[in-house]
């Protein structure tokens, strides 16, 4: 008798200490769970790109969330598949999940590229994010995973700044320059340098440098200054075209296998969010870091010479890509879709985001413009 009200006063001691704790807003009770659940990621990245360290800085985030219940292991690209072969490999539960881009799969289904593609009416890549995350975006991302047959959950997270317009063997001083080019782009980039007279071929970026190298390739873009040192770029040309509407605004993509993801506990699903929204701004602050390093590298150590890409070669871009829109849209009522929830969020928040915005450019100036010599 004296052991049973024992442990009934044990029992009520412990249940107010719960409800105590609970009251305090600290959880009530600790999930319990035996060996973390594993899942396998492969970046579509070479192992020495710093898109690949987002990859694993995502990783260890969620680790580090999880505290013992999930684990990411994050292999570079070609590990288990090619690059280019991701999704499907996702989609069938080869991979667990994976990190890339979002226009990568444009052959499955154009609208894909409109992540990452064009002008996107004006909004730079944060901007583009809040049009997915609060505009319409993401659902009409899983609508358009869903006639593409994949069965694939993603995130999108990690506004990358704009691209350049590519490197060359000698400065592009107008759009002629272009012509009869062999050039590497992706998505429907490939349709505005074809429009500007390119012979274009989308390679994975391990083998973009191979490529120029073998003289298979006259140009090529990818995507930022360590990116490109990573690669390669200046041992196989000294000379780098700055600033495009080909790809102005994209972010990356972390995929999942949808049944794998569902599976979790949503606790866990809660954790694989918000570290993506970690991820998406700590990636913002490492890129300003080191791209801007680099971008010095390369100019000091590789005598490599960046140029601003003329005026006229950019409105050439606008206007090609208007036609191109038009295009696609009548051939694909996704694409069309896509593009009115954009241009209707654009127009909004790009407004407000001009008028706000002081010109930061005419502060740099004020401080760091180049004095004429005496």
């Amino acid at each position: 008798m004296q052991h049973a009200t024992s442990s009934r006063r044990r029992f009520i001691t412990g249940a107010t200490t719960v409800a105590g704790t609970a009251a305090l807003g600290f959880p009530a009770i600790t999930r319990a769970q035996g060996s973390p659940i594993s899942l396998r990621f492969q970046s579509t990245w070479p192992s020495n790109d710093i898109f690949h360290e987002f990859a694993q800085d995502y990783a260890r985030k969620v680790n580090d969330m999880a505290e013992g219940q999930l684990k990411i292991e994050v292999l570079p690209a070609g590990a288990v598949v090619k690059a280019f072969d991701l999704l499907d490999a996702v989609s069938a539960g080869t991979l667990d999940g994976g990190h890339g881009v979002v226009a990568y799969w444009y052959g499955k289904n154009t609208a894909v590229a409109l992540w990452g593609s064009g002008p996107s009416f004006g909004m730079d890549a944060n901007m583009l994010l809040a049009w997915h995350e609060y505009g319409g975006g993401k659902e009409l991302l899983a609508e358009i995973q869903k006639a593409m047959g994949v069965n694939v959950t993603s995130l999108m997270y990690g506004p990358m700044p704009t691209q350049p317009f590519g490197w060359f063997k000698k400065p592009v001083t107008k759009s002629e320059d272009v012509k009869g080019l062999k050039f590497r782009t992706v998505g429907l980039a490939i349709d505005m340098y074809s429009a500007m007279g390119a012979a274009v071929n989308a390679l994975p970026g391990g083998e973009i440098v191979p490529a120029l190298d073998r003289g298979l390739l006259d140009g090529a873009e990818f995507n930022n200054a360590s990116s490109d040192l990573a690669l390669g770029f200046q041992d196989v040309s000294k000379i780098c075209m700055l600033q495009s509407f080909h790809q102005s605004a994209e972010q990356f993509e972390i995929l999942f296998n949808k049944n794998r993801y569902e599976a979790l506990p949503k606790h866990l699903k809660h954790v694989l969010t918000y570290a993506a929204q970690a991820a998406s701004a700590d990636m913002s602050w490492k890129a300003a870091d080191r791209y801007s390093a680099d971008y010095i590298k390369l100019q000091k150590d590789h005598n490599v010479k960046f140029y601003k890409t003329p005026d006229a070669i950019l409105q050439q871009q606008l206007k090609i890509w208007d036609d191109m829109i038009e295009k696609r849209s009548a051939e694909n009522p996704l694409f069309k879709k896509v593009l009115e929830s954009q241009r209707a969020f654009a127009q909004r928040a790009g407004r407000w985001h001009n008028d706000t915005s002081v010109n930061f450019r005419m502060a740099f100036n004020h401080y760091f413009a180049r004095k004429p010599a005496a």
